[in-house]
């Protein structure tokens, strides 16, 4: 089973990435979009659009508008997965302070797309670690596990709003330059975060019922057991398969060097599923 220690060190790089994380979408803000005009993704461009209609701080708003969310995500998502969405808030609304505003490069075609994969990576990155940028990221995670759909599709689709008040409050072209930057922004996230990707493992051990054990107190997934026989040493085995996502792959394998590291893993890519398969864990 899973250490102690594994879990700490696993909570540490967590932070760690949510640190990097925040940092990055500052730097997609700071020194791409905001310089070129053009409006970020999520609640950051909902907040940036506010921010110029009323006399309150992008950051405020951010923090603000991000509450209700929480409230959402610590209903459907989990309590530390929110804790940790948050944490990434508030330390993007402190680098957004911190890091000055420069402009690399005139170009907004340029500003777009790069600003939209930094941020974008930002973004996704805790969500690879079982966190969250906040905001429109919960909102769109709470709907792919209820679909099984990828993450960016939901995340393109809700963030069409924030085209659609940009052209409607400002301009036009600033417009169309956003919706390139989300864009940009969707297919980084679903690039990163494959949490919708399937896979198919196969587990041959001679310790059958302690692997199932350990998977089922960590991983809800179903395991089908199969007799097999070694054909080298001709011993009784037994062969595990489970189907389950990318994102669940780093736990699986954790568990297998944990309860038995001579076990033979294969994992292969799953094209299609037909039957029950648990959406929301």
């Amino acid at each position: 089973m899973i250490t102690r220690e594994t879990t700490l060190w696993t909570e540490l790089i967590k932070i760690g990435v949510i640190v990097i994380g925040a940092f990055g979408v500052a730097v997609g803000l700071n020194f791409f979009l905001i310089p070129a005009d053009v409006f970020a993704s999520g609640m950051t461009g909902i907040a940036q659009i506010l921010a110029a209609l009323l006399p309150l701080s992008a950051g405020i708003l951010l923090f603000a508008l991000n509450i209700p969310v929480a409230i959402l995500g610590w209903k459907k998502v989990g309590r530390l997965f929110t804790f940790y969405s948050f944490m990434h808030v508030a330390l993007t609304t402190f680098f957004l302070e911190v890091l000055p505003i420069y402009e690399i490069s005139e170009d907004i075609l340029l500003n777009a797309v790069f600003g939209g994969v930094i941020s974008a990576a930002g973004a996704a990155l805790p969500l690879k670690y079982g966190a969250s940028a906040g905001g429109l990221d919960i909102i769109a995670l709470v709907l792919a596990r209820m679909s099984d759909r990828p993450v960016g599709t939901y995340f393109f689709l809700l963030n069409a709003m924030i085209v659609l008040a940009a052209g409607a409050l400002f301009d036009l072209e600033e417009a169309l330059y956003t919706l390139v930057a989300i864009y940009v922004t969707s297919r980084v996230i679903d690039a990163i975060h494959t949490r919708h990707v399937k896979l198919t493992a196969m587990i041959v051990t001679k310790n059958a019922d302690e692997v199932r054990e350990a998977v089922h107190e960590h991983i809800t997934r179903g395991i089908t057991r199969m007799p097999a026989k070694g054909g080298y040493d001709a011993n009784d085995k037994e062969v595990l398969m489970i189907v389950i996502t990318r994102y669940e792959l780093y736990t699986l394998k954790q568990i297998i060097e944990e309860v038995d590291p001579e076990a033979f893993t294969n994992v292969m890519n799953t094209s299609g599923i037909f039957g029950t398969f648990r959406k929301d864990s």
